[in-house]
């Protein structure tokens, strides 16, 4: 069963990186095999044998399969780790491609062009937080105050981006739900400012049948804030992330947000007593 498994998620990620099914499906079969002809990889992959050619083709000429020009014909797929390689820089090239061609794109004349001074919007998804947050922990220039709701936020990627903002001299000052992801934090990031959050709610609700729990609270350079929330279904796991995004709040809100950010950090280090 586990076998299966795996072979439909390949199947299904191939397909997203932009494999049609026929093609991901004997790209399969083939990496199952050390090699094959067309009919050993329609018997692997229920795949009609008349369509496995063309697939073979596609797979060929993306450097995904090699051929030997014998009679029959004799295929063979690359090494994972070569196929790999070879479909992120696919990937790549295919994302500055969009890069190009959206950036090219001509604004349309419908209704007024207005710079919004103050502006709200939700995300939804882990996948476009964690971007969100990698773009305002890269694009701050004076200050990062980042409160951590959950361990699972604090991965590597996350690391080196803070790292990163602290080495161009960004005040990053980064707070935890618990002393034990404190430690964690503290020695991977030793020059960065960590402390206890005194902010209980992050992690469990007043409110009655409230299981939502916080992600990350997040303000950059005192104008951009970004707030994300879930619902823990697994003791590891975050599902249905859902956050929102603000900028350019006035200077009472932005006040406000950061001190009640920094609750639990010593006074001495308060970002707002700072100043005084």
């Amino acid at each position: 069963m586990e076998d299966v498994s795996n072979q439909d998620q390949a199947i299904e990620l191939l397909q997203q990186l932009g494999l049609k099914e026929y093609e991901a499906k004997s790209f399969v079969a083939l990496t199952r095999r050390q090699q094959g002809t067309a009919k050993d990889i329609s018997e692997t992959s229920e795949v009609p044998r008349t369509r496995v050619y063309d697939a073979i083709r596609v797979l060929e000429s993306k450097g995904l399969v090699e051929t030997q020009h014998s009679k029959p014909q004799i295929f063979r797929a690359v090494s994972i780790d070569e196929a790999i390689n070879t479909l992120q820089s696919e990937y790549a090239e295919r994302t500055e491609s969009l890069r190009s061609a959206l950036s090219g794109l001509e604004p349309t004349d419908d209704g007024e062009s207005t710079e919004a001074t103050h502006e709200v919007w939700s995300i939804s998804g882990d996948m476009g937080i964690t971007s969100r947050t990698q773009q305002l922990i890269e694009g701050a220039t004076e200050e990062l105050i980042l409160v951590i709701g959950h361990e699972s936020i604090f991965t590597d990627q996350l690391a080196e981006q803070l790292q990163s903002a602290q080495e161009r001299d960004v005040n990053v000052i980064v707070g935890t739900v618990d002393e034990g992801l404190q430690a964690t934090i503290q020695d991977t990031l030793p020059g960065v400012e960590v402390f206890v959050s005194g902010l209980d709610w992050l992690s469990r609700s007043p409110l009655p049948d409230d299981d939502t729990e916080i992600s990350r609270l997040l303000l950059a350079d005192r104008e951009a804030i970004l707030v994300s929330s879930f619902t823990e279904t697994s003791a590891d796991g975050r599902e249905h992330e859902q956050g929102v995004f603000g900028r350019g709040f006035d200077n009472g809100l932005v006040a406000i947000t950061r001190r009640l950010m920094a609750t639990g950090l010593l006074s001495t280090n308060d970002p707002e007593t700072e100043e005084s």
